[in-house]
């Protein structure tokens, strides 16, 4: 059995971890409130791209891109973004499952064809390194994690962007957490190259007539890459969300474990310190009656 002096330290470190976790679930959401800000932001941007694509499909015009080119499918590039840092739950654990079964589907479709995952996030390579085999390599992407933002997304999109046109990879997926609230995400695949006219929603267009200048094909050539760019940008803000979001319910059950495991050792600590009273009353009274 603990000892008075044993349980005090026990009810104490337990206090503490209690703080932490409060401490730290307020942080999360705070910084889950500012991804879902910024979602905010860049939702209106792409919308007006789609409307703009939109338009131009409806269009009576004739205009194609390098980036639309579908071709035989032999090599294949996965991004697979997780977080940089613990302490989410089964977040990661869950996308690593999910990307298993994305490459599996991926290589069930395309026979023979090569696929490489480039993980963003520290705790994703270390998930996705026992997917690696024949046919199958993991790599960390370069110069971007799953903190970033603004220039690092848009320079990452681009080298994305470059294997693509120069034939190095026939298509890019990105695995992802889909943010729906601060209760519900769900891990996503989004098709990022080659784009395809199902990709955009075409009730987008405003079905007026539109006076294209300079020409139809070049402003479909200029907005095909901005369009790729606030994806991919979007992805990065929603994922970032989700790893906040599930910090947040994981610190919030750390923080109801400590709650119950501090009552426990109260009351456990009160019984004990209540017997000892009594055993030390007990012997004082019995000391009496022998005098």
């Amino acid at each position: 059995m603990a000892t008075l002096r044993e349980l005090k330290g026990r009810i104490g470190s337990v206090a503490s971890s209690e703080k932490i976790t409060g401490a730290m679930k307020m942080i999360s959401s705070a910084k889950m409130h500012k991804a879902e800000a910024a979602l905010r932001r860049l939702k209106p941007y792409r919308s007006v791209i789609e409307a703009i694509i939109g338009n131009l499909l409806t269009a009576d015009a004739e205009f194609s891109s390098p980036l639309t080119e579908s071709r035989t499918v032999r090599h294949i590039t996965i991004v697979a973004i997780g977080s940089d840092d613990g302490l989410c739950g089964a977040y990661n654990v869950n996308l690593a499952k999910y990307l298993a079964t994305a490459v599996d589907d991926m290589r069930a479709r395309h026979a023979g064809a090569r696929v490489r995952i480039l993980t963003v996030g520290r705790k994703m390579l270390k998930a996705a390194a026992r997917l690696a085999g024949a046919g199958v390599s993991v790599a960390a992407a370069e110069g971007v994690s799953a903190k970033s933002e603004g220039e690092e997304v848009k320079t990452f999109e681009a080298a994305l962007r470059d294997d693509f046109l120069a034939g190095r990879t026939d298509t890019v997926a990105i695995v992802y957490m889909n943010y729906h609230s601060a209760g519900r995400q769900r891990p996503r695949t989004d098709m990022l190259l080659p784009l395809s006219a199902d990709t955009f929603d075409t009730g987008a267009a405003t079905g007026r007539p539109y006076i294209f200048e300079p020409d139809a094909h070049t402003i479909f050539a200029t907005v095909l890459p901005m369009y790729l760019m606030a994806m991919t940008q979007e992805i990065f803000v929603e994922n970032r969300a989700s790893e906040q979001a599930a910090r947040v319910m994981a610190m919030q059950s750390a923080n109801d474990n400590a709650k119950k495991l501090l009552e426990q050792l109260r009351l456990e600590y009160n019984k004990l310190r209540q017997q000892s009273i009594t055993t030390e009353l007990l012997d004082i009274v019995g000391g009496q009656v022998r005098d």
